[in-house]
């Protein structure tokens, strides 16, 4: 299944980092980035993690919240989250409910070998809860200014 930009966000209820039970409807009247990535504690999505960090009152500023989901479970987030002092949530997709959901648990292959894993994607979505705007396959560099820009464009 993916869904379209226009149609309204699937939410799934999943166990964020602290353990609380998270919906997107719980943000309902923000704007959300939900970013989907592979891993905790790898290069790449530390980096990408670290950059939503940087950029969190950037994004508090024109009324966003960024959530950060993958697979890893809620004891690894909360590592992740301390080690990188990241002030938003992560949400553990442990059954791939919402990767599933937005289609980006995909086959990937490394190295020759064959696995289903997450496609690094980024989904922003408004403050009624409809997708406006999605980055699939997506490459860490300048990605978060670029999704910081687009929620600014949106409200001018």
């Amino acid at each position: 299944m993916t869904i379209e930009v226009g149609s309204i966000a699937p939410d799934v209820e999943l166990v964020a980092d602290n353990g609380d039970k998270v919906t997107l409807a719980d943000y309902r009247g923000k704007y959300i980035v939900l970013y989907f990535y592979p891993k905790d504690m790898t290069p790449g999505c530390t980096t990408e993690a670290c950059d939503f960090r940087d950029q969190h009152q950037s994004f508090a500023d024109v009324n966003a919240v960024i959530l950060g989901v993958s697979p890893d479970p809620q004891e690894k987030h909360q590592k992740f989250k301390e080690k990188h002092d990241l002030p938003f949530r992560l949400l553990v997709d442990d059954e791939q409910k919402l990767a599933d959901a937005y289609g980006v648990w995909k086959l990937k292959k490394n190295f020759g070998k064959e696995y289903m894993g997450i496609e690094r994607s980024t989904f922003i979505i408004d403050p009624e809860g409809r997708i406006i705007k999605e980055w699939r396959k997506v490459k860490v560099k300048d990605h978060v200014q670029e999704a910081l820009q687009y929620i600014k464009d949106a409200q001018s």
